[in-house]
């Protein structure tokens, strides 16, 4: 892991990441957007394994951790400190989230935010708007053990956007296996870079 660094989102508010995998190749980094927690920890299970193969970012998100601004604020700040935080992370940056961080994820793409693709695990769907905006490449993923109707929005998310794709994780729930999601998450990747390659 490289040391802590910082970035400076748009309104001047510091945002904390770290990077992982310096020796990984020279293709493009995957950033992990926490869930409800904010703070990056929670994301280096996941980041570790990922690191074998790309370059992570990991950060705090706005008000958690090593990141600034705990008080209200609009949603659009954290699109702005993501952006941030792909600006560090380098041209043709992936974004991944789980539950409330693909949400964000999501959402951050359909609001213009540069990324070049999406994975998301389970996202909470009805925090979710104008999702048909989103022309990045989206990969969709449930656990074959998560609750019937959680499947269901997965795939019914999937098929709503213009670019994505569905795949289940067989006998994975919400807590999803790091080690079981990771591989999947960077055959994505480097498909994607690969076809962008090929552009």
């Amino acid at each position: 892991m490289d040391e802590v660094k910082t970035v400076v989102s748009r309104d001047g508010t510091p945002i904390a990441y770290a990077r992982y995998g310096a020796g990984a190749g020279d293709g493009p980094a995957v950033v992990l957007v926490s869930g409800v927690r904010g703070t990056g920890a929670g994301e280096l299970p996941l980041a570790r394994l990922l690191a074998r193969s790309c370059p992570v970012f990991v950060y705090d998100r706005r008000g958690h951790g090593g990141s600034g601004e705990a008080g209200p604020y609009a949603v659009e700040r954290e699109f702005e400190d993501l952006a941030a935080v792909l600006a560090a992370a380098g041209p043709g940056a992936a974004v991944h989230g789980s539950g409330a961080g693909g949400s964000l994820a999501l959402a951050a793409a359909a609001a213009g935010v540069p990324v070049a693709a999406v994975s998301v695990f389970e996202p909470p769907c009805e925090a979710l708007g104008s999702l048909p905006e989103v022309h990045a490449r989206v990969l969709v993923v449930d656990g074959g053990a998560s609750p019937a109707p959680v499947r269901r929005a997965a795939r019914e998310l999937s098929a709503l956007l213009p670019r994505a794709r569905h795949r289940t994780l067989t006998g994975q729930t919400h807590e999803v296996a790091p080690h079981v999601l990771a591989p999947v998450l960077a055959e994505f990747v480097a498909e994607v870079a690969d076809s962008a390659d090929l552009v």
